[in-house]
């Protein structure tokens, strides 16, 4: 089970990496291709969105590396599903209707916190 958890909390802490870093780094015309509902967003609040997403996915990987603190992996992954519901909120109540990206983080983000149970850590 620890190869599974790393090879799902690996996958899932490079998706926010990469999906924070876009946020903490780009300007809104930047990322409005990809990103519909920038607009919607005060810039303050999506960069907090990135902030809150790079450390979402360096809880995934740092506490069970370092074995400081390891329980706040699974803690970071609850904390992931909750931004998912966030974000999926953001999008339907926009009108946008394309959710399916955000539902499969936030299975992904809850398996991660379930495997990490099933291991007895």
């Amino acid at each position: 089970m620890n190869i599974a958890y790393w090879i799902v909390a690996g996958l899932l802490a490079l998706f926010y990496l990469y999906a924070g870093t876009l946020k903490l780094t780009r300007s809104r015309d930047q990322l409005r291709p990809m990103m519909a509902w920038v607009d919607r967003v005060p810039l303050p609040a999506l960069r907090t969105l990135g902030a809150v997403e790079v450390l979402g996915a360096a809880g995934l990987l740092l506490p069970p590396l370092t074995g400081i603190a390891p329980a706040l992996a699974p803690a970071a992954a609850i904390g992931l599903v909750l931004l998912q519901f966030g974000a999926i909120t953001v999008h339907l109540t926009g009108g946008d209707r394309r959710v399916a990206l955000n539902a499969a983080l936030t299975v992904t983000a809850a398996v991660t916190v379930a495997v990490w149970l099933a291991t007895g850590r």
